[in-house]
């Protein structure tokens, strides 16, 4: 664990020993989320972010989870924006983006000592003062703003339809100036890979330091009994790439798959299928999670900023083969590294697919071991996330405070 050294003697203040047990709990709080429409991947970030902090209040542009869903916010109270106001929010708010930007400034956020935005659209814009400080854990830059913008216009039919896409085009414009500028008050970036921290360094000029988003690996029970099948799931939409894992393996009928998940694309992605193929469609966690275990390898083709679900299949004991870029590559230990966990395909084609296939069946028995993939999952775990995002916001307030001009004298340590 990291230790800094200080004595926070503020003016006409007595000093304040960030050593002490429980310091983070003393700590005003505000946590700054996207929406709260679901639990997913942020979600279990925001989860953890209020298990160091009980005492935080949310705020998020939207609020419209049920009550049994809501076990995550720990009992939280949660302050939802204008936007909140507007019928049928829960179904249409992606479409009030122009809105988001207005709406997260106005959180008033004046009686908080320690501001922390979960972002991956605008909640990093909260207005805050120089006497607080303000960490963003960004998810990434908005990417259908930046480096996913001319994919997003095409792919929504935005380009052929004049007026709505000039119109898409004028507020993503004005996103794009709002988001650089918004991310000038932020004290300090967070990301969730090396990935991400890249393009906050490309669009924002900032650098991030790197704490990967925490895994619920001890969810997922270690097996080493792998059967003859190989595994994917997902959300069945465009960016998944299910498309190409079942058009791969309908051209090798002598290996199995099993495809868990439904969305949008479902009836497209099971007309490529054969009879090697199976789909199961949406499962229970305990049923996933038995097949997870049992697969002799997950497949992945999806380009992520991080990746939770290879985690979670390595957290089983079982190989990923992934497409070799985005957030994988920090996640999964390529036939080239000592004790490895998985092979990488390079191009986002069946024929990739199949190459790498071959390849996992070279060296699975010899070098990919079941027992190194859960060692390596466990990198991921929800304690080491609490871990390090405390001793981040323990050396970013340190930080603040000698910028005031305070003394560094006292140590810092497990808190906990």
């Amino acid at each position: 664990m990291t230790s800094y050294q200080t004595n926070l003697e503020r003016p006409n203040q007595q000093s304040v020993d960030v050593s002490a047990p429980g310091y983070l709990q003393t700590l005003r709080v505000a946590v700054v989320h996207e929406w709260l429409v679901t639990y997913a991947g942020a979600e279990r970030v925001l989860e953890q972010i209020l298990t160091i902090f009980p005492q935080a209040k949310v705020f998020s542009l939207i609020d419209c989870l049920p009550q049994e869903k809501r076990g995550f916010l720990r009992g939280c109270e949660v302050k939802s924006s204008f936007v909140q106001k507007f019928p049928k929010v829960e179904k249409y708010y992606r479409q009030l983006l122009a809105l988001f930007p207005l709406a997260v400034e106005q959180f008033d956020l004046t009686q908080f000592d320690l501001v922390i935005s979960s972002q991956y659209c605008v909640s990093h814009g909260v207005i805050t003062s120089p006497g607080q400080t303000h960490i963003s854990y960004a998810h990434s830059p908005v990417r259908y703003a930046w480096d996913l913008y001319h994919h997003y216009m095409e792919e929504s039919g935005l380009n052929a339809r004049k007026m709505k896409g000039w119109l898409a085009k004028i507020i993503l414009h004005y996103i794009r100036l709002w988001d650089t500028n918004a991310a000038q008050s932020v004290d300090t970036f967070i990301s969730n890979s090396a990935f991400v921290a890249k393009r906050i360094e490309k669009y924002y000029k900032q650098s991030a330091m790197v704490i990967h988003p925490p895994v619920d690996v001890e969810g997922f029970t270690f097996c080493d009994e792998k059967e003859n099948f190989y595994l994917t799931a997902s959300r069945m939409v465009p960016y998944k790439r299910i498309d190409l894992i079942v058009e791969a393996f309908s051209q090798m009928p002598d290996k199995t798959l099993v495809v868990i998940g439904e969305g949008p694309d479902e009836n497209k992605i099971k007309a490529l299928g054969s009879k090697n193929i199976t789909f199961l469609g949406h499962v229970s966690f305990q049923e996933l999670k038995q097949t997870m275990q049992k697969a002799k390898a997950f497949v992945f083709a999806a380009e992520e900023d991080f990746g939770i679900v290879p985690v979670e299949a390595q957290a089983c004991g079982t190989p990923v083969i992934a497409y070799g870029k985005g957030g994988v590559l920090e996640t999964i230990r390529g036939l080239d590294q000592s004790k490895p966990t998985g092979v990488f395909f390079d191009r986002q084609t069946p024929a990739s697919v199949k190459e790498a296939v071959t390849q996992f069946e070279a060296f699975a028995n010899t070098k990919i071991l079941p027992a190194n993939c859960r060692e390596n999952a466990e990198r991921f775990s929800n304690s080491r996330f609490r871990e390090e995002f405390s001793d981040c916001v323990l050396s970013c307030l340190v930080q603040a405070d000698h910028k005031l001009g305070i003394k560094e004298t006292v140590m810092v340590g497990p808190n906990l």
